[in-house]
């Protein structure tokens, strides 16, 4: 459990860590990489007006009144090719009407002209990206050419390549470190939490252990006592009485605490066999049956072996033996109606009702589960016990509800009611309305809970005040694979 937290303590940190790494990572990589465009535009642009300042423009002879002035190639790029070509930077002349009159590139790059200043970026066929700038370059009103300047976008490029890897570098080191740091310091975090945990649990396991050897020796000597041959004085029998009664309390308190202390620290692990669950709901209704009589509460039991939900199969192909049954119990002489002998055999995979479970765990389950309904459901009520195969994304699952027409449960208690030595109210262990005197310690929900985790489910309350409780427990239901 420790350990878990710890991990997700340690995830949290790397999380928001890595986070806060990527956009700082982000905000880098843009503020680079904007800058070099803008260095690159702006070496472009002052390019274009050195090579402006140095262009040779000579007047023509033409009786063309726009057409007084030309430019003349040889005076004006003589020089520039080999400076131009050190730098990684190409000039282009065109004439006014877009043909290319003069350039350093080897290949023409036949991309149409668009005067441009602010910069572009193109894509040549060959793959490859430039930077351009394209000036107008005119005198008066009329145009002499244009003049377009490119640069190797790899200049751009190269330099982001190395900080996106300087940078991808960069955060994994620091996740690692954050991770082994996170780790260490979950681990310190959680340290007096689990120790504290460790001792309680220990002393808890402990307890119930050195209390068990005491109480039954008491229990034995009352006992002993009690059988006696020479009558004891009738107030020493009463006293006895009250001792064994309170010595079997604390036993039961004592072996609850023990399986709970157990079934936090993994020792209780649930010896799985094929287990008829409608078998052994009928065996704890015969238990219970004497307490239901001495409350006149009806007591029954419905098996319904009809599937709800998506079960993903038919429930032809099980070819059960009998329909569904109603067990009916008002009274400890009262006879089933469906006695054990009828159960289908637990390894056949016939049995809808068969899943993989600990017996003594699952009795422990249901009995505290059914004596709980009995103990707070007033003379006259009714306690149901209902099993019925559910089916959920074509996976089965065996559903037993426990309902009664008790005093029921205040809303706000329900997320409560499964906590260790939780009682809803005082109020409820005093007789009411022929409700018997609560004797429980607050343990058999959270028991109850706990078994239904040992088996891989889930169990849940719906309750209303003066109108009664519903405790249903889903467990998973065996398959025929498996039983097979």
């Amino acid at each position: 459990m420790f350990q878990a937290t710890r991990r997700r303590l340690a995830l949290w940190y790397t999380s928001v860590t890595a986070v806060l790494l990527l956009l700082f990572a982000t905000g880098v990589y843009i503020y680079v990489r904007n800058t070099l465009i803008e260095r690159v535009d702006d070496t472009l642009n002052h390019v274009v007006e050195v090579v402006e300042r140095s262009l040779v423009i000579e007047p023509t002879d033409s009786a063309v009144p726009s057409e007084k002035f030309h430019l003349n190639l040889e005076a004006s790029f003589r020089d520039n090719a080999d400076t131009v070509d050190d730098d990684h930077i190409d000039l282009e002349w065109f004439s006014p009407t877009g043909k290319l009159l003069w350039s350093t590139l080897s290949d023409p790059l036949n991309i149409p002209i668009h005067a441009n200043r602010t910069g572009e970026t193109v894509h040549l066929s060959s793959g490859q990206l430039l930077r351009q700038v394209t000036e107008r370059v005119q005198t008066g009103r009329q145009v002499l050419g244009y003049l377009r300047v490119s640069h190797p976008w790899f200049e751009v490029t190269k330099p982001i390549r190395h900080l996106m890897v300087d940078l991808s570098l960069g955060i994994g080191m620091m996740l690692i470190s954050v991770a082994a740091i996170g780790w260490f310091l979950s681990g310190l975090a959680i340290k007096p939490v689990r120790d504290s945990y460790q001792r309680l649990k220990q002393f808890t396991s402990d307890a119930s252990h050195e209390l068990r050897s005491p109480i039954a020796m008491i229990q034995t000597n009352v006992q002993v006592a009690l059988a006696d041959p020479d009558p004891l004085p009738q107030l020493y029998r009463q006293q006895l009485q009250v001792v064994e009664r309170l010595t079997q309390r604390l036993g039961r308190l004592v072996d609850d605490l023990l399986f709970l202390a157990r079934s936090d620290s993994g020792i209780v692990q649930p010896l799985l066999v094929p287990v008829p669950l409608d078998a052994l709901l009928m065996e704890v209704i015969e238990e219970q049956q004497l307490l239901a009589a001495q409350k006149q509460i009806t007591l029954c039991l419905n098996l319904d072996d009809m599937p709800t939900e998506d079960f993903g199969f038919s429930i032809a192909d099980f070819r059960l033996q009998s329909a569904a049954t109603k067990l009916d119990i008002s009274g400890p002489n009262k006879q089933l109606n469906n006695p054990k002998s009828q159960i289908l055999n637990p390894q056949s995979d016939e049995d809808v009702f068969t899943l993989l479970g600990d017996w003594d765990q699952l009795i422990r389950l249901f009995i505290n589960l059914v004596s709980n309904a009995l103990k707070y459901t007033p003379t006259g009520g009714q306690v149901k016990v209902e099993l019925r195969p559910i089916g959920r994304l074509g996976i089965p699952y065996l559903r037993v509800s426990v309902s009664d027409t008790g005093i029921g449960i205040p809303e706000s208690a329900l997320p409560h009611i499964f906590d260790r030595f939780y009682r809803v109210d005082p109020a409820r262990t005093h007789d009411k309305g022929g409700v018997m005197p609560s004797t429980g310690s607050g343990l058999g929900l959270a028991i109850a809970a706990a078994i239904a985790q040992n088996h891989q489910g889930h169990i849940q309350v719906e309750s209303k005040i003066n109108q009664g409780t519903t405790v249903t427990v889903t467990l998973p239901s065996c398959s025929q694979q498996t039983l097979s």
